[in-house]
C-alpha cells in the first residue's frame, strides 16, 4: 500500500462536509438524544446507549468509503490507477484504511462525551473495548462499503449504502436494544456483523445478554474474510474489463 496515496485519500475525505456531519456531529447528537429519551434518569442505561451510538458511528463512517469508490469508477480514475505502479491490493487496502480512519472520529468522540457529559465511568479495559474494540470491528464494514462501491454506480451507491446500513443498525441491536427484541428477532441479529460489533463494546458495560469477547472477535473475523474475498473477486472482475 502506498502511504502517500493513503494520505491523499484521507485528505480528500476530510474536506467533505458530509464527513463532518455524518461521522462527527450526527453520532454524538444521536447519543445525547437517545439518553434524553430512553435513559429516563437510569444511569445504568447510559453506557449501553453510548456503546450503541459508538457502534453506529463507526459502522456508518466505514461504509462511507464506498461513495468515493463508485464516483472514481464512473470518472475512470480507478481504471487510470490500474496503469500506475499502485497495485490492486494497495488500492483496496488504502480505501479500507480510509474507512477505518473515518471511523476513528465517532469511536473517540462518543465515548468522550459519555464520560465528560453523561458521567460514564469504566476501567481501562472497558474503555479499550468500547474504543479500540469497536473501531477494529468496523473493518468488515469498510470492506462492505468497498463492495458496494464496486457494484453500485455513482447514482445508486448512496441508496444502496442506506439499504445496508439501516437494517444493520435496526436488526443488529444498535437502534433497537437487544433486551427489547423478541426471541426470533434476536436470532436474526446474530447473523449480522453489527450485532457482534456492538457486543464487543456491550461486554464492557453490562453482563446482560452479553456474549464472550472471543465469540465476538471470531464472528467479526468471519465477516471480514468473507466480505474481503467478495471485494477482491469483484475488483478482479472489473480489472478484466480493461
Amino acid at each position: 500500500m502506498s502511504v502517500k496515496f493513503l494520505i491523499l485519500e484521507i485528505r480528500r475525505v476530510l474536506r467533505s462536509p458530509r464527513f463532518l456531519i455524518f461521522t462527527v456531529a450526527f453520532p454524538v447528537l444521536l447519543f445525547l438524544l437517545y439518553v434524553g429519551i430512553f435513559a429516563n434518569g437510569q444511569r445504568s442505561a447510559v453506557a449501553p446507549l453510548m456503546v450503541s451510538m459508538t457502534s453506529f458511528g463507526a459502522m456508518a463512517s466505514a461504509l462511507f468509503v464506498g461513495t468515493r469508490v463508485a464516483v472514481e469508477r464512473k470518472a475512470g480514475w480507478q481504471r487510470q490507477l490500474r496503469l500506475t505502479p499502485l497495485s490492486g491490493a494497495g488500492y483496496l487496502t488504502a480505501k479500507a484504511a480510509t474507512g477505518l480512519t473515518l471511523a476513528l472520529a465517532p469511536v473517540v468522540l462518543v465515548p468522550l462525551v459519555g464520560a465528560l457529559a453523561e458521567g460514564v465511568s469504566l476501567g481501562a479495559g472497558g474503555w479499550l473495548r468500547v474504543t479500540l474494540g469497536v473501531w477494529l470491528a468496523a473493518i468488515p464494514f469498510a470492506l462492505i462499503g468497498l463492495l458496494i462501491g464496486q457494484i453500485g454506480t455513482a447514482d445508486s451507491v448512496q441508496p444502496m449504502t442506506q439499504l445496508v446500513m439501516l437494517p444493520m443498525a435496526l436488526l443488529g441491536g444498535i437502534f433497537i436494544p437487544i433486551d427489547a427484541m423478541p426471541h426470533w428477532l434476536l436470532r436474526v441479529s446474530h447473523v449480522l456483523p453489527s450485532y457482534w460489533m456492538s457486543q464487543i463494546g456491550r461486554g464492557a458495560v453490562t453482563t446482560d445478554l452479553s456474549t464472550s469477547l472471543g465469540q465476538d472477535v471470531l464472528w467479526v473475523a468471519v465477516w471480514t474474510v468473507a466480505v474481503g474475498f467478495a471485494v477482491v473477486r469483484r475488483y478482479r472482475k472489473d480489472s478484466a474489463r480493461v
